[in-house]
């Protein structure tokens, strides 16, 4: 990989990583379309440590109070029944799923999942879906009204992200809806969800960086800085556009980039 392709990769990572409409997806579109190889998940997880970055930053005071009341309710049964100590249970139960499925599925994740024709179908799907819960949503619910039951649905959505074109934020986002947040609630909730999803992930792909047949340890750090500047403003695009807006231009998106991608696939112009 080349010190430009680098770039492109890592800005389409940080744009697609909050967008619902998944960062897999779009760097294994994006190098077929160009005519370059597949990065390999391993490149994309470890470009996600970019974007981790700016999720940090972004909500660093939210994630800093988070953390110091769930340590604080280990030992406090009163600050167990704050918002922020929910929030950092609640964040960690949502982990679990993905956490096992990652584990269980990583050679189907890293070869078996990466097919152009998964994809395209996934974008379209999901895009339905995202469309149906919009649609369907009361909006009627905060974060403040979250739950044992709403964590472990919106963990197990986040965990289908695993699949290529599903998108984590994508998934988390639909959940939410679905469960009655409101747009903003679901998107912010989505975020500070991902940070220890992003953090297991990139981790554990981090071995694989530079090895025989991967991309080399220079692109790969390229491209998460350039990942963590273009995730930071997608971060902030996203949380004010969703205050205002429903989330229809994605779903138009995902359905016709879907369909694009089965019919470039079908007739061979990409492989």
């Amino acid at each position: 990989m080349s010190i430009l392709q680098a770039i492109v990769l890592g800005i389409v990572q940080g744009i697609t990583e909050f967008l619902p409409i998944s960062s897999t997806a779009h760097l294994r579109i994006v190098p077929a379309f160009l005519g370059w190889d597949d990065p390999g998940a391993a490149f994309t997880a470890v470009t996600q440590l970019g974007t981790l970055a700016a999720v940090l930053i972004y909500f660093r005071h939210d994630i800093v109070r988070i953390l110091v009341a769930w340590l604080r309710s280990l030992r406090d049964a009163e600050v167990r029944r704050t918002l922020d100590a929910r929030l950092g249970w609640y964040i960690l139960l949502g982990t679990i799923p993905i956490g096992i499925a990652g584990i269980v599925f990583s050679d189907q994740i890293e070869n078996n999942a990466r097919s152009l024709y998964l994809i395209g179908t996934t974008m379209i799907v999901m895009g339905v879906l995202l469309l149906l819960a919009d649609r369907s949503s009361r909006q009627a619910r905060d974060v403040d009204d979250l739950n044992k039951k709403d964590a472990a649905v919106i963990g197990v959505a986040q965990a289908c992200a695993l699949i290529p074109g599903v998108s984590r934020s994508g998934a988390t986002l639909t959940a939410g809806l679905f469960l009655g947040l409101n747009r903003y609630a679901a998107a912010r909730y989505s975020f500070l969800l991902s940070v220890p999803a992003v953090v297991l992930s990139g981790l554990y792909e981090l071995k694989d960086i530079g090895g025989e047949g991967s991309v080399g340890a220079a692109p790969t750090a390229v491209a998460t800085v350039c990942a963590f500047i273009a995730g930071y403003a997608s971060i902030a695009f996203l949380l004010r556009y969703l205050s205002t807006h429903t989330t229809g231009i994605f779903v138009a998106y995902r359905v016709a980039v879907g369909v694009l991608v089965l019919t470039l696939t079908a007739t061979g112009a990409i492989s």
